[in-house]
């Protein structure tokens, strides 16, 4: 990413120590924040009707959490809660997106990267919605 997209994103960052068991948000909720994962690790969760919260991924440090704050209706599509204690940088949505606008280049840039995020979790997700239901026996 180029130095003046890094300088603008970083004017939204700022470092966000989180605790084991942290709920950084609930499916459903506004979506308002994402966060880069500097240590630690992160369960995504989904809610499957029947079967409650189910995770359908687990994000290492390194990882981006957080996509649903670009996309309207801005709302969570999966729920997220640390599995440890967790160093983040933390990043304001409007802000991000506010700086988007102004600078196509950057947005186009980050729809890019955001959208082979959300081509991860898709993969992820349907991948442990089949193991679900081929082996619901094994659901814990």
């Amino acid at each position: 990413m180029p130095d003046a997209h890094l300088a603008a994103l970083a004017t939204t960052a700022e470092d966000v120590d989180v605790p084991a068991g942290h709920r950084f948000f609930e499916e459903g909720g506004a979506a308002q924040r994402f966060w880069l994962l500097r240590s630690g690790r992160v369960a995504l969760d989904l809610q499957v009707p029947g079967r409650g919260a189910v995770v359908v991924e687990t994000l290492p440090a390194s990882a981006v959490l957080g996509w649903s704050w670009l996309f309207p209706p801005h709302r969570w599509r999966f729920g997220a809660v640390a599995l440890e204690p967790v160093r983040t940088v933390q990043f304001d949505g409007p802000g991000v997106r506010e700086l988007c606008a102004a600078d196509p280049r950057l947005g186009h840039d980050l729809t890019l990267r955001f959208a082979a995020v959300m081509l991860d979790r898709l993969e992820a997700t349907r991948v442990r919605m089949l193991d679900l239901y081929a082996h619901p026996e094994d659901v814990r």
